[in-house]
């Protein structure tokens, strides 16, 4: 499917996002849940040959949500050099970079979807950690007992350069059987190096040393529990 002037321009939850862009089908709703957070994963496992531009923790969600979309074949798999191809079933109502809004697939400014915003600049391949958050995502809780596979949790440092952090939420690993709710993020850049992707348990998160880190309501550097707007209404 490819962008055109006939597409409806309502916005159930005026939130940027257009109705045709939501997944509908709650079966795709759950593909994409499920392959955005194995992708995710399995940078941690084997960073794909693309992974110079997974530099920090926006980079991780863009490159995840984006291939999640991809249609998901042995040749994807080997460009990716992913550690195996799982058994998830494809989403359906359209493919990376073939989707209503081509390959420009993040929202980066706020406002309800408008006619024209597909040719004004309010969809960009690139968006930052807040931009993620602002325009991409919707609040769900700041309790993370609420969090779902594929959900986001956001941190605001405000003693950080990059001050936005993003964590993603797997509930379980879909690629070594850990059987108990984790996260994966990449630091961004640490000195002069180039950072990593780490994949801590959501129990070791919560008492990590940096009470900042703590994803608790408690936290006032810990914004909440984010997910896709493309998933609102089937959550």
């Amino acid at each position: 499917m490819t962008a055109s002037s006939s597409l409806s321009t309502i916005d159930s939850y005026e939130d940027g996002t257009p109705d045709f862009l939501r997944l509908s089908d709650p079966s795709d709703a759950e593909a994409f849940r499920r392959w955005f957070a194995f992708l995710a994963e399995s940078q941690y496992f084997s960073p794909s040959k693309v992974s110079g531009e997974v530099g920090d923790c926006a980079a991780l969600v863009r490159f995840a949500g984006r291939e999640a979309l991809r249609k998901h074949d042995g040749r994807w798999a080997a460009d990716l050099n992913l550690p195996r191809l799982p058994s998830i079933p494809e989403v359906h109502q359209y493919q990376y970079p073939h989707t209503p809004v081509g390959a420009a697939m993040f929202r980066t400014r706020g406002g309800a979807y408008a006619e024209g915003d597909l040719h004004d600049g309010s969809y960009m391949e690139f968006a930052d950690a807040d931009s993620l958050r602002q325009f991409n995502m919707h609040f769900v809780s700041r309790r993370v007992e609420d969090a779902r596979m594929g959900d986001v949790l956001f941190f605001r440092q405000s003693s950080q350069q990059s001050p936005f952090h993003a964590m993603i939420y797997l509930e379980r690993s879909q690629i070594d059987g850990t059987d108990e709710p984790l996260v994966v993020y990449h630091t961004g850049p640490i000195g002069d190096g180039a950072g990593e992707v780490r994949r801590p348990s959501l129990r070791e998160l919560l008492s990590y040393p940096d009470a900042r880190w703590r994803p608790l309501p408690q936290n006032r550097s810990f914004i909440g529990v984010y997910r896709w707007n493309i998933l609102r209404g089937t959550d």
